[in-house]
């Protein structure tokens, strides 16, 4: 038997109304030391995903009343459940099947009679996969950039676990209902895929008393796939970030954040009731802390280290 222990403690739900299917991965998984968890049909399926987030999805394509190929295209559905790999397991091996498989949302396809040994080894790629793409959103979302994937239609494919969190908890003006995009959202999506003007390609929601989300359109990065990129702003939390990344006193964070949104003296003066000679005196005093020379560097690195 092929040892697996980078799936040692993983939960597998196998979908499959065999119990000859069932008894056969069942004991096979359970013998890694995996968490087994089964389903007879898709409708009991989508109850038990309400309650357990299994770590990848074993799905018998023939079953009584909802299908595999139709679960699987409810799973997809739910963007909470989107990111679990479904491998597919039928006797249907006719190439129209395969293909309504993987259109589905499944990422491999297995024809019966099932082998223990090569189940568990298309699970440990594609468990590997999955791991990654978690572990680089998580690492785009340390970095402050919170990214979030739609189709043309504004329905959300995949989000980072923050850009996740604003969708779900964020202004209605983002949001529909978690799992597409606002009207106004949508109708500024289909501007800029159809070639707006860069400078339209930001648009802001305010959250807040000097607080703002900015959601940034980058561009088509798939078929049908648009990615956005969400970044909070707040005066407050801006300032307490540029204070922490470079050692500057309050006062020049302040100074450096207005440098960054593009303001000149005059008008920071006037923004913090300064007189222009004392912006200026922080100004010289910020340029020494980040190691530049003029304002358009200190700018740059200040749009680094707040995300935008």
């Amino acid at each position: 038997m092929t040892t697996l222990s980078a799936l040692t403690r993983e939960t597998v739900l196998v979908v499959d109304d065999s119990p000859d299917t069932l008894g056969l991965l069942t004991d096979s998984l359970e013998a890694l030391g995996l968490t087994v968890l089964v389903a007879l049909d898709g409708e009991t399926t989508m109850t038990l995903l309400e309650r357990v987030t299994p770590d990848v999805i074993l799905m018998d394509a023939l079953m009584p009343g909802m299908d595999g190929f139709e679960t699987t295209r409810r799973i997809k559905l739910r963007r909470e459940l989107a990111h679990i790999p479904v491998i597919f397991m039928t006797g249907l091996s006719e190439t129209r099947h395969i293909v309504e498989g993987f259109k589905a949302g499944g990422v491999d396809y297995l024809t019966k009679p099932i082998v223990p040994d090569e189940v568990i080894v298309r699970m440990r790629v594609h468990l590997a996969n999955a791991r990654q793409t978690h572990s680089a959103h998580e690492a785009l979302d340390d970095a402050r950039r919170f990214l979030l994937s739609v189709d043309r239609d504004g329905r959300i494919l995949w989000g980072t676990p923050q850009a996740a969190r604003l969708v779900e908890g964020g202004p209605p003006e983002l949001s529909a209902d978690g799992a597409t995009l606002a009207v106004a959202l949508r109708i500024w999506l289909r501007r800029c895929i159809d070639g707006g003007p860069r400078e339209s390609r930001e648009w802001s929601i305010a959250t807040g008393e000097d607080a703002k989300l900015v959601v940034t359109y980058f561009g088509e990065v798939g078929r049908d796939e648009f990615l956005l990129r969400l970044v909070e702003h707040s005066l407050a939390g801006d300032r307490a970030r540029l204070q922490e990344r470079f050692g500057v006193t309050p006062r020049e964070a302040e100074v450096l954040f207005w440098i960054a949104r593009g303001k000149s003296n005059r008008e920071i003066a006037l923004i913090l009731d300064l007189s222009p000679r004392t912006v200026n005196k922080h100004l010289e005093l910020v340029f020494q802390k980040l190691a530049v020379d003029n304002r358009t560097s200190a700018a740059t690195l200040a749009l680094q280290a707040l995300g935008g």
